[in-house]
């Protein structure tokens, strides 16, 4: 008889030795986690969120999908970030120092999405491009009724609707506004903002650039 056949099972002891070690604790599991710098899923989540996010803001009065999306993804991803620092800086400082620019990324990409929001630059920009389209579709229909428009695109955004009312031109946009129908407005004459106009209905005004206008109907 062989000496491996008579002899103990060494794969059986190892399979015991792994079964009874002593597993780590959710402590141990997140000061592992901690200790390794951002990496290739959180980094990308950040970018992804930053630009769903500018994408909600460069709709007229926002975009109510995108927003949940962002608002939902963003507090969870700087909560995660927040807990991963606070513990490497108690646990993992040099892993800090010398990952410096993936500790950084995070911060800079929030930084920069939100100036960005703040600035209203994704607004003006999609406005500003999808100009030449939008008015050339007001000089096509010359409507004083709302023309439906059925979610064609004109420029760089979708449309319910196009009418005219006066010297204003309204631009129905689909999904736009967080809880109530919104859309831009163009008009040579200088339109009130935040307050109810006369003859505008229940419409209030944001000045975009220009003649462009967001409205929000209230």
């Amino acid at each position: 008889m062989s000496a491996s056949a008579s002899g103990p099972n060494p794969d059986g002891s190892v399979a015991k030795l792994i079964e009874i070690a002593e597993q780590p604790t959710l402590g141990q599991r997140l000061i592992d986690w901690a200790s390794r710098p951002p990496g290739r899923l959180y980094i990308p989540a950040c970018v992804l969120v930053g630009l769903v996010l500018l994408f909600e803001d460069s709709v007229p009065a926002g975009h109510l999908p995108t927003f949940v999306i962002g608002l939902g993804g963003g507090l969870l991803l700087a909560g995660m970030g927040a807990l991963r620092l606070g513990i490497a800086l108690a646990v993992a400082r040099p892993m800090i120092r010398r990952y410096w620019l993936r500790w950084l990324s995070a911060p800079l990409i929030a930084f920069v999405a939100l100036g960005l929001s703040v600035a209203d630059i994704p607004l003006k920009t999609r406005v500003s491009a999808s100009t030449d389209q939008l008015l050339e579709l007001r000089e096509d229909t010359g409507a004083a009724t709302a023309v439906p428009r059925n979610g064609e695109w004109t420029g760089m955004y979708s449309l319910r609707s196009v009418s005219q009312d006066g010297d204003v031109t309204h631009y129905g946009i689909e999904g736009a506004g967080l809880f109530q129908p919104a859309g831009l407005a163009h008009s040579t004459e200088e339109i009130p903002v935040g307050e109810f106009v006369p003859g505008q209905g229940s419409r209030i005004y944001e000045h975009v650039s220009d003649d462009w206008y967001v409205w929000v109907d209230h």
